[in-house]
Order: structure tokens, then sequence, then C-alpha cells
């Protein structure tokens, strides 16, 4: 598999790395596809090497590609959006 963060991830959350990124891509907890958006959006939670939960979404950029262009610590909405809290 391979993953690219965009750039705009770290330029708007200097403390979230790449590589804790990738680290929470990989580990991911939970996720849900955005079935409304084309291409489809994948929105998820995994930790990262720091044991954060980070928060992302993604898209499919090609066979097993992907390119990630969000993530920063995980948010209540997004909890909420792929089922890991109730409201």
């Amino acid at each position: 598999m391979r993953v690219q963060v965009h750039p705009r991830v770290h330029e708007k959350r200097p403390e979230v790395e790449p590589d804790d990124v990738e680290a929470a891509f990989v580990s991911t907890v939970a996720k849900a596809p955005r079935l409304d958006t084309r291409p489809v959006q994948w929105v998820g939670v995994g930790l990262d090497g720091k044991n954060r939960l980070l928060e992302y979404v993604a898209i499919e950029t090609g066979r097993d590609e992907w390119l990630i262009f969000h993530a920063m610590p995980a948010t209540t909405k997004v909890l909420l959006e792929i089922g890991l809290k109730r409201r």
C-alpha cells in the first residue's frame, strides 16, 4: 500500500507530522465512506506513533494508493460520524 500525505496537513497542523498521519492510517481503528462525495472520501481514526488518536480523510488514487488530505487530533464530530461515539 502506498500512502501520500498532502503537504497542507502539516502546514495547517505543525504538530502532526506526515509519519504520524501514515501511522494512524495504517493502524485504523474505524473508518467509514462518505458516499455523497466523488471520488468517495474515507474518514477514519487511528493511533499514530505517539499514541494520539488522529482523524483523517483520504481518497483512493489508484490500486492500493491513497492520498490523505486532512488529518488532526480526532474530534467528536468524526467519532460520531464513524460510529465510535454516541450522542
